[in-house]
């Protein structure tokens, strides 16, 4: 500091009678003509550890009862937080202003050290025992924290990730309880940012962009582990398909077997999957669709917060390069397959040391996929949940013959309602939540795919995108016409949410939720996909890879 003083206020150490007035303009200055520091991969840009008593000088709501600082065995402090349960359930805590320069346009990690006691099951997911990221920004604000946390345990850390907006301007760490009771204890809290976004190349790279296939366009859907050669026949012979999204999907979605087997447990049922799809391939090939084998169901599955095992233990991370190599080195030379989806909706969460995240990992699997001589597509969805926004934070990978895919249900509320008990009767067109949901509020939801086409000169592919059946009068229809007249505007593959999987998302049922036989008469949905499916030109006019 003092070198800066007197670089610009002339200060030289014999000055001390007239430091302290030099020292609060110089502080101003600073403020007002020093860029803060942008965050920097392995920046921890806060931390708390509570182990003195002035620790929450800094914290709103230090004062209040529910909130004090406790001494421990260390001869040091916890933050402690407590609500009786003859209050009744509610919400107690401190909070403190974060940093916000340091964090915009950051991904970022917040661990805690916490300890619970008597903590009662909350409302909601996210209510309980309390350490939250709260970002605001003009588009909104945006609250980040790990759910299901109730109970009673000893000390554990609690780690999540969160996503600042790159023109967030306040940024907030709560520490508590919400809606409940009980008592949790805080130590050794830290934020570290994990990652930043995307870059964006000064020149757009030249060269044909790669798509995988000979094509116009792939039109399709996704398809249940229980279709067969009749179902086939009817999407590819009678719709006009000619793309399929194979899903290689062990029970379910998120979670599934996969989540407790072995690895062992799960290899064989992959070969089963595997048998099937070599049998049905002699169709599809008939029938001029072109097939994306798609790793629904990853080796590990996935945890009670619904993130990818693979990406917490080693074992699993292997196994998931043994599955790739397995699946290459069987239809690297089959004309039918178009490509590879690595893996439905990647989540990683915290990454211990050691492991690899999604893109790294990512990247090792394409690699070996190339060293073994096949061509066809390799398809990679950002994660979290290969949602357009992600690919904010996904940088392309350095390899050849890459094909980029994202997953459209924005607006949630509107596209899923009912579905987890969620409230119904809500309408497309319209406002949602305080915003207007229309076609250009979708095409701003898919603007990140658009800016990475465009930047990367990649192509990108809709891997699932639909609308559930009971919703309001046609609205259904109208969305799915809105998001397809954008991806064929965009020059997009794109496969529908689901052929015959389950009836929720099926186009051949009607808007009658508890009607789960198959309309007499073609639906608007069906209609409207056929109408598409029926530009597509004969397979014959296309090559593979």
């Amino acid at each position: 500091m003092d070198a800066v003083l007197e670089a610009h206020f002339g200060l030289v150490p014999a000055m001390h009678s007239c430091y302290h007035i030099v020292f609060a303009a110089a502080s101003v200055w600073l403020a007002a003509n020093v860029a803060p520091a942008a965050p920097r991969v392995g920046d921890v840009v806060f931390s708390a550890a509570f182990d003195d008593a002035a620790a929450l000088q800094t914290w709103e709501g230090a004062s209040r009862a529910h909130v004090r600082l406790e001494p421990n065995s260390a001869g040091s402090y916890h933050l402690r937080v407590e609500r009786a349960a003859s209050e009744g359930a509610g919400s107690a805590g401190v909070r403190t202003r974060l940093p916000v320069q340091q964090l915009r346009g950051s991904r970022v990690r917040v661990e805690a050290r916490v300890k619970a006691e008597g903590v009662a099951r909350p409302p909601n997911p996210w209510n309980g025992v309390e350490c939250m990221l709260h970002t605001v920004a003009p588009a909104g604000k945006q609250w980040t924290q790990k759910n299901d946390v109730f109970g009673a345990f000893d000390w554990k850390t609690i780690e999540f990730t969160a996503e600042v907006p790159a023109d967030a301007t306040e940024a907030w760490l709560t520490l508590g309880l919400e809606e409940t009771t009980g008592v949790a204890w805080f130590e050794n809290v830290k934020i570290t940012v994990l990652g930043l976004r995307r870059s964006t190349p000064s020149e757009k790279p030249a060269g044909e962009v790669y798509q995988g296939h000979g094509l116009p366009r792939l039109r399709g859907a996704m398809i249940g582990s229980q279709v067969d050669e009749a179902d086939l026949r009817v999407l590819g012979g009678e719709w006009g398909a000619n793309h399929v999204r194979w899903q290689l999907i062990w029970g379910g979605f998120p979670h599934s077997p996969a989540d407790k087997a072995s690895v062992a447990e799960y290899r064989r049922w992959l070969d089963s999957e595997l048998t099937r799809l070599d049998r049905l391939l002699p169709v599809c090939r008939e029938l001029g669709i072109h097939v994306l084998i798609d790793l629904h169901t990853p080796p590990g599955g996935r945890n009670e917060a619904k993130e990818c095992r693979m990406f917490h233990e080693a074992e699993l991370q292997q196994a998931f390069l043994d599955v790739w190599e397995t699946i290459s080195r069987r239809y690297h030379k089959n004309e039918t397959v178009w490509g590879y989806d690595l893996v439905n909706e990647p989540v990683e969460g915290a990454i211990p040391a050691g492991l690899l995240d999604w893109r790294t990992l990512a990247e090792k699997t394409a690699r070996r996929i190339r060293e073994l001589g096949d061509p066809h597509a390799i398809i990679l969805e950002p994660a979290p949940w290969g949602s357009p926004q992600s690919l904010e934070w996904f940088e392309p990978l350095d390899v050849p013959g890459v094909v980029y895919s994202v997953h459209m249900y924005q607006p949630h509320q509107f596209t899923h309602q009912g579905v987890h008990d969620d409230r119904v009767g809500i309408s497309y067109p319209g406002e949602i939540d305080g915003v207007l949901w229309n076609r250009e509020a979708l095409r701003r939801a898919l603007q990140p795919a658009i800016d990475y086409q465009r930047d990367y000169n990649v192509h990108m592919y809709l891997g699932e995108f639909s609308a559930i059946r009971w919703a309001p009068g046609e609205n259904a229809h109208d969305y799915l016409r809105d998001c397809i007249s954008i991806f064929e505007e965009q020059g997009w593959d794109w496969a529908y949410h689901a052929f015959r999987e389950w009836d929720g998302w099926s186009v051949e049922h009607g808007p009658d939720r508890q009607d789960r036989t198959r309309s007499p008469t073609p639906t608007r949905r069906e209609q409207l996909l056929r109408s598409w499916f029926a530009k597509n030109r004969d397979v014959s006019a296309g090559t593979n890879p």
